[in-house]
């Protein structure tokens, strides 16, 4: 059985920012005018009969402890979302490495894919090898967790460890009776998507009721994608992601998993995809965390389960120095 470490420590108190915001700033489809904090460098993938780009981030430490940490973003997030945990591990001594998926954020994303969480495993692999990267720590948030295990059982000599921050996919959605969404009823939603929207969603689901006004950035970040002229382009890889994610769970084979996995979760998350749509009933009983959280590490041989009992969906953008110290332990232990 794994161990159970709970943190429980009081909530601050995050003052709201006044209102919605006045205004959207155009990022484009590509996030062309939403400045990453390290330097972007470029993967050339030929995947599907077609050459494309993924963008990514390596950070180098001044002092290094030859231990490599590769970081997969969620679906509503980007790799520069993970700013402020690159530089502490960065600072650790540790290689960060940051991609943007193919689809996502400052990656191309092309007229015609398929996506699976296969095919992003193997594109984030093929990244893997182009620097040389023979053993590494790999973390995932979000959709990037749900990913982190995919890339996991697929390979599994390559990692030291599995760190896991509130992965969605721990139940089966459809499974459990959510009603699937082809992906032009995703994308008719995606389309309905507001900086507005996206705030109220991320308050409650991220930040447990809470804000900070450096959240606002975040969702500049991803309004900006939709705002202008590039809309239909992220909405339509934002429907058909969701549709991958909804219809591909990992859960089912999370017993295989073969690499020490540490569970980092905020237990005031609530996250689960196509829920608003599900009938009352069944809405109800999906997104909980503490008892998700506590089923899947007793599935994963050899797991770590860390529950931050005041955070939400974002333990690390909620309370980062909280959340730094308490991953480079972990890692340490190592």
């Amino acid at each position: 059985m794994p161990r159970v470490l709970v943190l429980a420590v009081l909530a601050g108190l995050f003052a709201l920012s006044p209102g919605a915001m006045a205004s959207v700033p155009v990022y484009g489809p590509m996030l062309e005018g939403f400045d990453y904090p390290f330097e972007l460098q470029t993967l050339d993938l030929h995947s599907q009969r077609q050459d494309l780009r993924m963008r990514y981030m390596d950070v180098r430490p001044a002092q290094p402890n030859g231990r490599v940490l590769v970081l997969l973003h969620g679906k509503n997030f980007c790799g520069a979302t993970w700013e402020d945990l690159a530089r502490a591990m960065s600072d650790a001594g540790y290689r960060v490495v940051i991609p943007d998926q193919i689809g996502f954020c400052k990656s191309d994303k092309p007229g015609r894919y398929q996506y699976s969480l296969h095919q992003l495993a193997a594109n984030t692999h093929a990244l893997t090898q182009a620097l040389g990267l023979e053993r590494i720590v790999l973390g995932g948030h979000s959709m990037g967790g749900m990913l982190a295990m995919r890339y996991a059982l697929m390979y599994p000599q390559q990692l030291e460890r599995l760190v896991l921050i509130n992965p969605i996919g721990l139940e089966d959605w459809l499974a459990k009776g959510v009603p699937y969404r082809t992906p032009d009823e995703w994308f008719a939603r995606e389309l309905k998507t507001t900086a507005a929207g996206i705030r109220r969603y991320q308050r409650a689901t991220y930040y447990d009721g809470q804000w900070k006004p450096e959240y606002d950035r975040w969702v500049e970040m991803l309004a900006g994608m939709y705002a202008g002229d590039g809309r239909e382009t992220v909405a339509w890889h934002q429907a058909l992601t969701a549709e991958m994610l909804t219809t591909q769970p990992v859960i089912h084979e999370i017993d295989r998993l073969r690499v020490p996995t540490t569970l980092l979760i905020g237990e005031k998350d609530n996250t689960a995809l196509g829920k608003d749509a599900a009938p009352p009933e069944i809405a109800k009983t999906l997104g909980d965390y503490p008892r998700l959280a506590r089923e899947a590490a007793a599935r994963i041989p050899d797991a770590m389960l860390v529950l931050f009992d005041d955070l939400g969906h974002s333990p690390h953008v909620q309370a980062p120095e909280r959340f730094h110290r308490e991953l480079l332990q972990q890692l340490a232990a190592d």
